[in-house]
């Protein structure tokens, strides 16, 4: 069976055969990715869009569907009921929001193929989707733990204090691993304090603080590290590997490993960080729409998360220290 849950970065393309039908639907759908990035959607939204649809057409070239026209609405049915059931490559199902990321990439592939004339009816109108639930992060380490984890590079190695000052700034500001690789020289404004992220998710900028701790890693990075790791042309990406700069993987092992190291949690990634900063500056009294402003959430629900996990931490503190949530009950001394 195809699809056996492996993520995008190990998927191939969405390819096309030597002798190909242009009327087929591997040949329209890599049409509809060419139209995505002619209507400026990022690049990392048209990748996963040429995997998710892969995924279907895989599935119904098993079936010998191999034509848009061929796509009924029963047929989605079918595939939706083998998203709901299938199991990945460690027997864990598909999750609500991953399901219904698969359907979304289809919802908009047979919007612009009826446009095109390419189907008479769009299958996927009134295409009810997964609710998607809610659920809170597996991994969001507590100030203690974070200080543990930043501890983990060997500052002595030029490598580690690049990766120190890496996830300082990751932690200080939130920002996604994306926006991280995309910083230039001159993104952070030392003066102000802040710093601009250009082109972040759905390619909004926005600006962010950024606090004095990582600052002075940055500084030291600079003047210690990347002059050292600079292959010309400079392409002048603020964080560099000695081939280039960074890549988003790369950034995502270099997070895990010191995660893992550090004992916190048996896996992590950046956004671990943006949990912690989000989740900490709650407890402390931040208000909820500042920590949206931050993070670039675009809907407060999306933040409203926050609100579980610190109530959450607040009443494991409760529980600890406080002496009447002990488990046994009092003594109640019986009438004479």
């Amino acid at each position: 069976m195809s699809m056996r849950g492996k993520r995008a970065k190990h998927r191939k393309p969405l390819l096309l055969g030597d002798n190909y039908d242009p009327g087929e639907l591997r040949p329209s759908m890599v049409k509809y990715l060419e139209w995505l990035g002619l209507k400026n959607y990022s690049a990392v939204t048209i990748r996963y869009a040429g995997v998710y649809l892969r995924y279907f057409a895989e599935w119904c070239e098993e079936r010998e569907v191999r034509r848009p026209s061929e796509v009924t609405r029963d047929l989605l049915e079918r595939y939706q009921r083998f998203l709901f059931h299938f199991q990945k490559k460690n027997g864990r199902p598909l999750s609500s929001a991953t399901q219904a990321q698969r359907l979304l990439a289809l919802r908009g592939f047979f919007k612009w193929a009826a446009r095109n004339n390419l189907v008479l009816v769009n299958p996927t109108t009134d295409m009810e989707l997964p609710k998607r639930e809610r659920g809170l992060p597996k991994v969001v380490p507590n100030p203690e733990e974070m200080e543990r984890i930043l501890a983990r590079p060997d500052v002595r190695a030029p490598l580690g204090v690049r990766d120190r000052t890496m996830l300082e700034v990751l932690y200080s500001t939130g920002m996604r691993r994306m926006e991280i690789c995309g910083l230039v020289l001159g993104s952070i404004d030392q003066e102000q304090k802040t710093v601009m992220i250009r082109r972040g998710k759905g390619k909004k900028d926005r600006v962010v603080p950024i606090g004095a701790r990582a600052i002075a890693w940055v500084n030291k990075y600079l003047a210690e590290v990347r002059p050292k790791l600079v292959v010309e042309p400079d392409s002048g990406a603020l964080f560099l590997s000695p081939t280039g700069p960074l890549g988003l993987e790369e950034v995502t092992r270099m997070v895990g490993k010191y995660i893992r190291e550090s004992g916190v949690a048996s896996a992590g990634s950046c956004h671990s960080f943006r949990h912690a900063m989000a989740t900490s500056m709650l407890t402390n009294g931040a208000d909820l729409r500042v920590i949206q402003e931050i993070l670039g959430h675009e809907k407060l629900e999306t933040t409203q998360l926050y609100t579980r996990l610190s109530i959450e931490r607040l009443k494991q503190v409760h529980e600890a220290t406080h002496p009447a949530s002990r488990p046994e009950l009092p003594e109640v001394e019986k009438p004479s």
